[in-house]
């Protein structure tokens, strides 16, 4: 063995010493026709047939025309189109262990294998995203989606309107020079017709990217450039960087810059293997798979408070200079409620979606994790305690009777015991005569001895009619509103201070009008509007949505069949930061306010300032309609096809503007593979004609395509349901009115003399 050993070593040498003398010869003399000049620029790509590029036959008809001028698509022809975001099936993995950390710090090159090179490459970049979490999901998954996710609306464009043949040229490379400055840019043109000199830039969001804008404002002045018109077609919303960079361009190219709002949501698919994220929202414990959708997707990626969330945000716009489709930022969870619920059929999953506000900022976004669980936790709560259980009660005499145990071990039953105590609050705050309600309310009441005079009262909330559509195998929540009902009621435990006044029946019955008529209604509103009462609104929601599966199990036995009235919580706890809460300190600090009052109301009579001392609260109840297939039709007309889009990824609620829809099924399979089956779309009912922006009803076209095929996993990463027919009310929270029981038994308002001002 040594010998050869030294046979190589000579070896190496002699190539070692040829090699010198060679860079010696190129250093004296130069290597023959070399200059010192910069080497010749890369040639110009001159791109490939969009036809070839996407693999479509040259015949390909178009289902829509392009439009000449400005043009949105419209609502009827809204539809979806998929794509694999190779990195997707590592939603779910966590930061390595310290042990695995510091041997992957040791490395020089990436690992070959995942999922050690994803950590491997965090580590190099950990001074920019400190928590593992936010590189995972600011650059590593985002970052690889955008380049299948553009491509597959590029060929979804390219196919719906038959850009097909010679003339149209895709990925071309070409050259604009900007005279102002006389910078050449090179620029690749999604999309090219060397007959016409229509450029498409196809974007599958709605922002330009910032790193092609300089390119594109020179376009806008080379006078190479000046008989050619330039398309930005867009698949979501248009952001306010895109509104401010179109009218950048038209303020120097005019009317050959137009805009074309081809409306169609991402599906954004993971291929199988990896480690994935997991979510039980209101998957039944047992089933197999994992609750998935747009709805987690975005869930997954809100952090908890707002300061986290901007941070988050920042992270993953520095990453992607190439901008976003919308995201977590563009969802107000503080907003979040349960919109629809689908027929649970045993051995499969349920498709669900939630609404929420939207938010154009897209500064939002925190917080999407509990609220979405306190809507799980409280519709498994509903289906596990027997409707009995459905009660909440602030009643000073009664502290042994607040709530029933099981259900004062659950958020759901804190939130309605909250509710409670926050409605006493408010009631009794509108009464304020510093304000011109409260001044008038006063004004308004009998009178005793001169001083208003009132009766005790019991306050509760109670539901309205719940609007409901049935249909489609599931049912749609289009409306929950809550009602305040009040009546006159007294106590034994004295409250403070000394009765101004004990009203008769007349007196009683008075005061009672002026409450009803004037102080009601706007705590009602209040409560239906608040956000101190949007937790009290998503857990009476859920209580709609299992009523809903209970009759339906009644019929046939599903996946939720065991949790059903089992008086088992256990699963669905108080959750932290409530983990510690208990009935007995909120009725306790009830009961101190009872008391020793909450207001101190000075209140002008007889020549003197009377003080006044108040406290008070309570609630039942929820009948529900489902309305007819005609009005539903009329008014939320595509509600179930944007539903079934939730499912999958976030979309608008196109009855409500500024709202949006995001939703999964509980047994989701999100997977793809590089050859995807292709996803129909809805069949054009149009003529094919887009219609003028301002009008909002051009044209569009729904078409068969073909997702564009997955690519290996970058090292790191670049860049209508048939209707039922069925009219007849479904009978949710039949039975016990005790659909929802928030703020039971007796709250008294005491009105008590403290002192007065003459005395």
């Amino acid at each position: 063995m040594p010998k050869p050993i030294r046979i190589r070593r000579l070896r190496a040498l002699r190539r070692s010493a040829v090699a010198l003398a060679c860079a010696s010869v190129m250093a004296l003399t130069g290597l023959a026709g070399s200059t010192l000049a910069t080497a010749a620029p890369k040639p110009l790509d001159p791109g490939k047939r969009c036809d070839e590029l996407y693999g479509l036959p040259s015949s390909t008809s178009p289902t829509v025309d392009l439009p000449e001028f400005d043009a949105s698509r419209a609502k009827s022809q809204w539809d979806e189109y998929e794509y694999v975001n190779p990195a997707k099936e590592w939603d779910g993995l966590g930061p390595p262990s310290a042990t695995k950390e510091a041997a992957l710090s040791k490395l020089t090159k990436a690992p070959a294998t995942q999922p050690d090179r994803v950590w491997w490459r965090w580590l190099q970049q950990k001074d920019k995203y400190p928590k593992f979490e936010d590189y995972r999901d600011a650059k590593f998954i985002t970052n690889s989606g955008n380049d299948p996710r553009g491509k597959a609306f590029e060929r979804k464009v390219i196919k719906d309107h038959g850009l097909v043949g010679p003339d149209w040229i895709c990925q071309k490379e070409v050259e604009f020079k900007d005279p102002d400055t006389g910078k050449t840019y090179r620029r690749k043109l999604d999309a090219y017709n060397t007959r016409t000199n229509q450029i498409l830039e196809i974007k599958s969001n709605g922002s330009p990217d910032r790193r092609e804008i300089p390119k594109d404002l020179a376009w806008a002045k080379d006078p190479n450039w000046k008989d050619s018109r330039a398309k930005f077609v867009f698949a979501e919303p248009q952001k306010a960087d895109a509104k401010k960079f179109l009218g950048d361009m038209r303020q120097i190219a005019g009317d050959r810059v137009t805009e074309y709002n081809y409306r169609s949501d991402r599906v954004e698919l993971a291929p199988k293997g990896g480690q994935r994220a997991t979510s039980g929202l209101l998957e039944p414990p047992g089933q197999s798979g994992s609750t998935r959708g747009g709805a987690t997707d975005l869930i997954r990626e809100s952090r908890p408070t707002p300061k986290d969330m901007a941070e988050y945000l920042n992270r993953r716009n520095v990453a992607n200079p190439g901008g976003l489709p919308r995201g977590p930022g563009g969802v107000d969870f503080s907003t979040l409620d349960l919109k629809y619920i689908g027929k649970p059929v045993k051995g499969k999953g349920v498709d669900f979606a939630f609404d929420a506000n939207e938010d154009p900022t897209e500064n939002s976004g925190w917080g999407g994790k509990a609220k979405a669980q306190l809507i799980s936790d409280a519709f498994f709560t509903w289906l596990a305690l027997s409707p009995d259980k459905f009660w909440v009660n602030l009643n000073p005499d009664e502290p042994d009777r607040v709530m029933d145990a099981k259900f004062g071990k659950t958020d759901a039953g804190r939130v309605l015991l909250e509710a409670d105590l926050q409605m006493k609050h408010d009631f009794y705050k509108a009464m304020d005569p510093d304000t011109d309600l409260g001044k008038r309310y006063w004004a308004a009441l009998p009178k005793q001895n001169g001083y208003p005079c009132m009766p005790g009262l019991r306050n509760w909330i109670e539901p309205k009619t719940a609007q409901v559509r049935e249909q489609d195998g599931g049912i749609y929540i289009l409306d929950t509103p809550l009602r305040l009902k009040s009546t006159a009621q007294t106590t034994i435990t004295p409250g403070p201070g000394t009765p101004i006044c004990t009203p008769n029946e007349a007196e009683t019955k008075a005061a009672q009008r002026v409450i009803d008529q004037m102080i009601v209604p706007v705590v009602e509103k209040t409560i239906n509007t608040a956000p101190q009462y949007a937790d009290l609104r998503r857990v009476y929601t859920a209580r709609v949505a299992a009523e809903y599966i209970r009759q339906q199990d009644a019929k046939t036995p599903s996946d939720y069949h065991k949790i059903i009235n089992s008086g088992d919580v256990s699963r669905w706890p108080l959750r932290a930061p409530n983990q510690n809460w208990t009935r007995e300190a909120l009725f306790n600090k009830y009961r101190y306010i009872y008391t020793h009052g909450e207001f101190e109301y000075k209140i002008p009579a007889n020549g003197s300032v009377q003080v006044y001392l108040v406290g008070g609260v309570d609630m039942s109840k929820q009948p529900k309609h489902n309305v007819s297939k005609a009005r539903f039709t009329a008014q939320h007309r595509y509600l179930p096809r944007q539903a079934q889009t939730s499912v999958k990824t976030l979309t608008d609620n196109t009855e409500m503007t500024g709202q949006v829809l995001l939703g999964a099924n509980t047994a989701a399979d999100d997977t793809g593979t590089s050859t995807p089956t292709p996803t129909p779309t809805p069949t054009p009912t149009h003529t094919g004609k887009p219609t003028p922006a301002p009008t909002h009803s051009g044209g569009g076209g729904g078409s068969t395509h073909t997702p564009a095929p997955a690519t290996p996993a970058p090292s790191e990463p670049g860049g209508d349901l048939a209707h039922t027919g069925n009219d007849s009310p479904i009978g949710l929270i039949s039975g016990i009115a005790a659909a929802l029981a928030v703020a039971g038994g007796a709250l008294v308002w005491w009105m008590r003399r403290r002192k007065t001002a003459q005395e």
